[in-house]
């Protein structure tokens, strides 16, 4: 490649474009930031003089890899900023046996579980991750990225990896699950703080996605507080899947949805508790009938 074979710089992109963009999509979670993080990877590379690229699939990758780490970094800034891009690609399925037409829908939201998990890691533990143990990049690019050593590099990854592992084996939907947020439904509905305090876990973080905003309640006795939230007027509740993570769905009388609830729960209690209640965002995602 020279810096005079613009058409090949371009084609030889091209065929990095899909890896690149897995790449960013599986460390932001956001197909969107995905394209345009590989489109300014693209922009920086035609500023680049190609001749000066020896492997230009690593040059990519730690580009795209810084881009991503800086868009992380913006989000633990902007939380809500975070929570819009996490629900960004909702999934919704029913939490009992599928029909035939929802496996594709669940296949996917299994997939967007293990965005959940990586969001509960720091951006440089989540970039270290993505790029080694899914992608296979050497210690040395990533801490490239990170400006770390490859022993430095190393430990931070084994740190994510630990927690994604610890992270799995508490997230996955199963009957300990479902009791935690069954008792976490009726000591809200019977407005009994202690018990609530007790399924929740005490830096419980609660994000309601209203009609005004995205309202984030940090700490149990804040999220057990407000409680009363959810036992507002509801005609029928079912057990559902958000993005892998099991929650519930709730209709009004007339039938139109009120809201959906993700739980994410951790060691027996719930660490976690997404809603949405914002008519406009229901009724952009494809949701189950209430029967």
């Amino acid at each position: 490649m020279t810096a005079h074979a613009p058409g090949l710089v371009a084609e030889a992109f091209e065929a990095q474009r899909d890896r690149l963009r897995a790449v960013a999509y599986r460390v932001l979670g956001s197909h969107a930031d995905a394209e345009d993080v590989v489109q300014e990877a693209w922009m920086r590379l035609a500023r680049q003089d190609a001749a000066s690229i020896g492997n230009l699939a690593g040059w990519l990758t730690t580009v795209v890899g810084r881009i991503s780490l800086d868009l992380l970094r913006s989000r633990r800034a902007h939380p809500e900023t975070a929570y819009e891009q996490e629900f960004a690609h909702l999934v919704v399925t029913p939490h009992d046996d599928p029909a035939p037409d929802e496996l594709v829908a669940l296949a996917d939201s299994v997939g967007l579980a293990l965005l959940v998990v990586l969001d509960s890691l720091t951006p440089s533990e989540r970039l270290a991750f993505v790029l080694h143990d899914m992608f296979a990049v050497p210690f040395q690019e990533i801490g490239q990225i990170l400006g770390k050593s490859a022993d430095a590099t190393k430990m931070v990854a084994s740190r994510a990896r630990r927690k994604v592992q610890a992270a799995d084996r508490t997230t996955a939907p199963g009957r300990e699950h479902r009791e935690v947020v069954q008792a976490f439904g009726a000591a809200a509905l019977s407005g009994d703080f202690e018990a609530l305090l007790r399924v929740l876990d005490p830096n419980v973080k609660l994000t309601v996605d209203t009609p005004d905003g995205v309202v984030v309640t940090l700490g149990a006795t804040h999220v057990a507080a407000g409680a009363r939230m959810f036992s507002g007027e509801v005609a029928r509740q079912r057990p559902v899947l958000l993005n892998g993570v099991p929650g519930h769905m709730s209709w009004r009388p007339d039938g139109t949805p009120l809201s959906v609830i993700a739980f994410t729960v951790g060691e027996g209690r719930i660490t976690g508790i997404q809603i949405v209640v914002d008519p406009a965002k229901l009724a952009s995602i494809r949701l189950p009938t209430p029967d």
